[in-house]
């Protein structure tokens, strides 16, 4: 194996499938839709070259572009927040239990592998102010009239509206998991000697995790964190399958849907592509610097 490897065109042999399957599958289309955001390309019509004309729209005249950054933002920051702090606590919890361990990790990460279609259309239900939650409280006395609660995915008052902060909640529960497994993976590879020996020194449970864990962990923290923010940026399913279309206006748009309702229902292809490049650029700057600002040092475990 070793004299294989020794030889470029062995090399070469190895990587050609995966560098053809990430050029074809993925630079080839980023570039395709950077030139398309210099376009005004639709369906069935010519594509027409309007150099910067896109971008200048998006950034001067575009209100719907302006309240899904700022949703889209409000997704990022929460997820990554939430997710890193409720992560590692069900990761430091489930990593200390002997008995059960399993089912809680295949009970948290569920949601994860499940359709976010689907699961969308069942909190919707879950929300509808006439069934479910408010259901619920009329049933317990809480409310005298379910139509009269709280409106989860009608409510279109405040800077940020209480839908978007419903969706947020929805989708820490479907991807805490994600987080939770990624840090579990890393606490699982410190060696006891660590932990035994700190023991002998007077270390508490809860020293050793902030004094022992956290740091191992930073690398996994840094990559949960990456992996949150582009997931955040990008979100759509549930958005999309949520809030019913057309009914909140622009006020419960996110890059994503965004990006598809001018691509697809308006058939604006070269908008929609500049809106995929800002998209793009967005999630290149925050992996930046999240991986600039999160120190993470190398330690031998």
């Amino acid at each position: 194996m070793d004299k294989l490897l020794r030889k470029k065109s062995y090399i070469i042999a190895f990587l050609a499938p995966a560098f053809i399957l990430f050029t074809v599958v993925l630079f080839v289309p980023i570039c395709k839709a950077v030139y398309y955001s210099f376009c005004n390309y639709k369906t069935n019509y010519p594509i027409e070259f309007t150099g910067l004309k896109n971008y200048i729209k998006l950034f001067t005249n575009d209100e719907t572009m302006k309240m899904a950054f700022k949703n889209s933002m409000f997704f990022m920051i929460f997820s990554c927040v939430t997710q890193l702090l409720f992560g590692l606590v069900l990761a430091a919890l489930l990593t200390n239990i002997k008995k059960g361990r399993n089912v809680f990790k295949n009970i948290y990460y569920l949601p994860c592998v499940l359709s976010s279609a689907a699961l969308g259309l069942l909190w919707m239900f879950v929300f509808t102010p006439t069934l479910g939650i408010n259901k619920m409280m009329e049933s317990l006395g809480w409310l005298e009239n379910c139509a009269d609660g709280p409106q989860w995915l009608f409510n279109t008052d405040g800077t940020i509206i209480l839908p978007i902060i419903v969706i947020s909640f929805v989708a820490l529960w479907q991807y805490v998991g994600q987080s939770m497994m990624l840090y579990m993976a890393q606490i699982s590879g410190i060696s006891n000697d660590i932990y035994e020996a700190a023991s002998i020194d007077g270390c508490s449970k809860k020293q050793a995790f902030f004094y022992i864990t956290l740091p191992l962990i930073r690398p996994m923290v840094a990559t949960a964190m990456s992996l949150n923010a582009i997931g955040s940026l990008k979100f759509f399913d549930l958005v999309y399958n949520m809030i019913p279309e057309g009914f909140l206006g622009n006020r419960a748009h996110v890059l994503a849907t965004h990006l598809y309702e001018q691509a697809f229902k308006f058939n604006k292809l070269g908008y929609g592509c500049t809106i995929g490049v800002v998209l793009l650029i967005m999630c290149l700057i925050v992996t930046f610097l999240i991986n600039k600002f999160v120190k993470v040092d190398s330690y031998d475990m």
